[in-house]
């Protein structure tokens, strides 16, 4: 048992965040050029296009991508305005973030000769090497090595992808329609 000093110090520090009240700033991105951009900046020289991806995972699925301003710059790409919103949210040790429109001289110029390739991020859509390959062997004039089988399973994947689109057209024109999805 310890004895002698009986007061008790007690130190109660305040959170630097308070993360239970949480709010995203309300930061107007209408007004800006291009509002599904944002500038990443003020992160460590030795980052590269990997670490940034890994900080931003979250919005991959969603369209997202990198553009390079110089070492300690880079512009974040997203599918939407909504989506960059979101991500000016975001809280990190490593890097900071802005809306384009309170950025760098440097990122807006960037932003400005490049407004080609900002457009917002879309994810590749599912392809297939079966046309190309039809393409070339009839150019060629040579004869297919494929099997039957795997032509066959290849006609098949096209026919299932083809289906699935026609399908996810339909959901998306019944919804905007306002008809019973359960009937589906």
């Amino acid at each position: 048992m310890l004895s002698g000093n009986t007061k008790s110090r007690e130190s109660i520090q305040e959170p630097r965040f308070d993360y239970y009240n949480h709010e995203v700033p309300d930061i107007d991105l209408s007004d800006c050029e291009f509002p599904h951009v944002i500038e990443i900046y003020d992160f460590p020289q030795e980052f590269h296009t990997e670490d940034l991806l890994r900080i931003f995972c979250s919005y991959q699925k969603k369209g997202f991508d990198i553009k390079w301003v110089d070492d300690t710059h880079a512009l974040g790409v997203f599918s939407s305005p909504i989506t960059a919103r979101d991500a000016l949210g975001i809280k990190h040790t490593m890097v900071k973030i802005r809306p384009l429109s309170q950025a760098t001289r440097a990122a807006k110029a960037k932003a400005r000769a490049y407004a080609e390739f900002l457009q917002p991020a879309k994810e590749r859509p599912e392809t297939s090497a079966a046309l190309a390959r039809r393409l070339v062997i009839s150019a060629l004039g040579v004869r297919s090595k494929q099997s039957k089988t795997e032509r066959e399973a290849e006609l098949k994947k096209l026919q299932e992808a083809r289906e699935r689109k026609r399908l996810e057209a339909k959901q998306r024109e019944d919804v905007w329609e306002g008809r019973d999805q359960s009937a589906v």
